[in-house]
């Protein structure tokens, strides 16, 4: 009997034939349409503004601008009488690390498809546009270094102290000269103990990293000493430079922690923490009057200022005045000298003034005049949105870099998800009362009797016994 298997065949019984294999049926995959998958807004936000900061990232403005330090000790030997030789042929010398026309190109590419996925009047997508032309212009400055056109772009980008404020009448100039006046016969030692600069670089970086490991929290700021600055400090997306073989005070420290830190690298921080208006984390010229005046104001409202530090801000600005009305880099070099500088600061406040620009005169670098502007118009935007009910906007002037005529539209936006509120944010701007009653107070103030009040004061001050 043969043996069987489980199933009951013979074991050795031929297997019949598999049935025929079928290919399976499946549906026809119609292929993609020629514009991809659909994106959401913020999709298509996110992706220009992403093209933006990549495009942006070769630019460095101060390191296209900056002298060797053989033009100070050349100029000092000479005991400043020859102009430095610095000029278009001088900074031929100094690489972009990029192409000026294909990097031109590439943002006015930007703007036009900014333009064609969002539409001109997206308010969004002005502001996008607006940075990426920006961008194009401080290339095409960068390229005239040296010559009168590297003006005429620092003019177009950061202003002039000709310029006028909103009310149509005062100027930047006219500022400065109401400043100089009253800052020059300021006597600080009526005004309490100026403390000496004793603290060396490393002292400073480690007691604002203290500083800043508070402040900022589970958030990492650097602060670390660099040879290769030439400001006393310098502040990136979350670190902070200070100059090595600078001596700071005290009060110097309390000015760079709200200053570098507070408005600086909390900007930074909170603009590289957006999932979608990334370009917020850059500072694009338009940016600047805001940046650095509410730097500079934030050391006002928590009185860390003091006259000689509104000095220097206030003397830059007469001193681009100066250079925009012809005075050449010798004669600059010597009003600082009249004002009691010492030599190695004049060298480096003018140099601030004539980097990028002609040595003759009449063409200078425009960028610090953009500190005391910036002061009056963050001034005025916070007193009138508390003046208009609209103290809700004042913080979004942290939310990254901005203009102030971008802060009503980024407000807009927060509750569909296009911007995130500000993260880090002083505590007078989370808690806007005490600035509510600074404002409310400062509107009569201003309108207070003017110089008749003033002389009232000046004739009781002038009795005795």
């Amino acid at each position: 009997m043969e043996p069987k298997s489980r199933r009951g065949k013979a074991v050795d019984e031929e297997p019949s034939e598999p049935p025929p294999q079928v290919e399976p049926q499946y549906p026809s995959i119609p292929p993609p349409p020629p514009s991809g998958p659909w994106r959401s807004y913020k999709e298509i936000v996110a992706q220009l503004a992403g093209r933006i900061v990549e495009a942006q990232k070769p630019i460095r403005v101060l390191q296209a601008v900056r002298w060797d330090n053989a033009i100070e000790e050349q100029f000092l030997k000479n005991r400043g009488r020859e102009l430095p030789k610095v000029d278009a042929a001088y900074y031929a010398s100094v690489e972009l690390g990029f192409d000026p026309r294909q990097k031109s190109e590439e943002f006015e590419a930007i703007a036009r498809d900014i333009d064609g996925e969002l539409g001109e009047s997206d308010a969004i997508g002005q502001i996008m546009s607006a940075t990426a032309l920006e961008y194009r212009d401080v290339v095409r400055m960068l390229a005239a270094r040296g010559t009168p056109h590297f003006y005429a772009y620092s003019r177009k980008l950061y202003g002039s102290p000709k310029d006028r404020f909103p009310d149509g009448k005062s100027t930047v100039r006219d500022l400065g000269h109401v400043l100089y006046g009253i800052l020059t016969k300021s006597d600080e030692t009526f005004l309490g103990a100026t403390a000496e600069r004793t603290l060396t670089s490393a002292e400073c970086a480690a007691e604002l990293n203290e500083r800043f490991a508070r402040y900022f929290a589970d958030t990492e700021v650097r602060v670390q000493a660099d040879d290769t600055i030439l400001a006393d400090a310098a502040a990136g997306n979350d670190y902070v430079k200070v100059r090595t073989g600078a001596l700071f005070s005290p009060r110097d420290i309390d000015i760079l922690e709200v200053h570098e830190g507070w408005v600086h690298v909390a900007t930074s921080l909170n603009g590289q923490q957006q999932p979608v208006a990334r370009w917020l984390s850059k500072g694009p010229p338009r940016t600047t009057s805001v940046q650095e005046g509410l730097a500079a104001i934030l050391e006002i409202f928590t009185f860390r200022a003091y006259p000689r530090r509104a000095r220097r801000l206030n003397d830059r600005v007469l001193a681009v005045d100066k250079a925009e009305d012809g005075a050449n880099f010798i004669e600059v070099f010597e009003w600082f000298r009249t004002e009691g500088y010492e030599e190695e600061e004049c060298f480096n406040n003018t140099r601030r003034i004539f980097r990028g620009g002609v040595m003759e005169g009449g063409a200078p670098f425009t960028k610090d005049a953009c500190y005391c502007k910036g002061i009056v118009l963050n001034y005025a935007f916070i007193r009138s949105a508390i003046q208009h009910n609209r103290a809700d906007l004042i913080p979004f002037l942290f939310v990254g870099k901005v203009a102030h005529e971008d802060v009503p539209v980024l407000a807009r936006r927060v509750a569909d998800g296009v911007i995130k509120p500000p993260r880090y944010l002083p505590s007078m701007f989370r808690d806007l009362n005490g600035l509510a009653i600074w404002m409310a107070y400062s509107t009569f103030f201003s309108q207070l009797g003017g110089e008749s009040i003033a002389d009232h004061y000046a004739r009781l001050f002038a009795r005795t016994g």
